[in-house]
């Protein structure tokens, strides 16, 4: 299975500013005084051996949306943000117009940041393909016919030339869809939101972004860490620092980089990737954080190696 990244920002899509890439330029040819960069070769082994990738990259800008490719003839997708619109472009490259597709979208709740990009999502507007809208609340249709009502967009919901369905979802239920056993798990956020288990071919995925963990909650503790439990990958909101989480932003409905790592050493997760960026952090605070969290994980450490990365938009893996 692989897992490609499309947006990673919470709350709000961003973009880099004339600053920021200013920042990075200057960082770029700083470094170059005294080297030998006569050659294209030698000016890419600069580029992809010395610099960090908050200097040679970006972490991206686009909200929510993350698929998951399991080789199969169905494609399934976690969210709709604003990462959606170059999703489904490169669903159009890779299937064309003319062989209908099936993909099935697994909403975690339906604030505007993970439904905004839908109705920019090509393949909605293509007779024949099959989109299904997998979720837990009983709003679900609601919010996405909502949206494209006027005068908030200019095609109406009732227009789309994709089939459309919706698919209400038990919370803690394990369901079969497209081949695999995918189960929904309440969380904690302002008109809740769902995390999804993913089992298939050996391997699991857990998808868990917009989730508040109380830190004195035992039970809710032990309920999450059951829920990642060996899993090879968790996708986690790591939104705030701890001690934002747990004081002047508690009950916003998010957690942090230091709860990830305890809760997924405790599951003996394989690796834990920090998701849904703060839109206020740029790319060098972004790999500011998660220069820490690996050494927090590192100091932790109980025998069992937790891997640390952070998503990005374009990052792919390999379950």
């Amino acid at each position: 299975m692989k897992v490609r990244f499309w947006g990673t920002r919470g709350s709000i899509p961003v973009a880099l500013t004339a600053p920021e890439i200013r920042r990075k330029l200057v960082v770029a040819l700083l470094g170059c005084v005294g080297r030998n960069l006569a050659t294209p070769e030698a000016i890419e082994r600069y580029i992809d051996e010395e610099l960090g990738f908050d200097v040679r990259g970006t972490f991206g800008g686009h909200s929510s949306c993350v698929e998951l490719d399991t080789g199969g003839a169905e494609h399934l997708i976690f969210d709709m943000g604003s990462g959606a619109r170059p999703l489904g472009q490169s669903f159009l490259q890779r299937h064309g117009t003319g062989a209908p597709q099936t993909y099935h979208i697994f909403m975690s709740h339906v604030h505007w940041d993970h439904i905004m990009g839908f109705p920019f999502f090509a393949p909605v507007y293509i007779q024949g393909n099959r989109i299904v809208i997998h979720g837990c609340h009983a709003v679900l249709e609601q919010a996405f016919r909502r949206q494209q009502a006027a005068p908030s967009f200019p095609v109406d919901f009732s227009q789309l030339a994709a089939t459309i369905e919706f698919d209400r979802l038990e919370p803690g239920k394990r369901h079969s869809i497209a081949g695999l056993t995918i189960t929904p798990k309440l969380q904690r956020h302002e008109g809740d939101s769902y995390g999804y288990r993913v089992e298939a071919q050996g391997k699991c995925l857990v998808y868990t972004t917009d989730s508040e963990h109380k830190v004195g909650d035992v039970d809710e503790r032990a309920a999450f860490i059951e829920f990642f439990r060996a899993a090879d990958l968790v996708i986690f909101d790591a939104m705030y620092a701890l001690a934002d989480a747990i004081s002047v932003k508690a009950d916003w409905g998010h957690s942090s980089n230091i709860v990830g790592v305890e809760l997924c050493q405790a599951a003996r997760v394989r690796c834990l990737c920090m998701y849904h960026h703060e839109p206020a952090y740029d790319d060098q605070r972004i790999a500011q954080v998660l220069q820490e969290t690996r050494r927090f994980e590192e100091i932790t450490r109980d025998g069992h190696r937790l891997e640390v990365i952070s998503a990005y938009d374009g990052l792919e893996l390999e379950l």
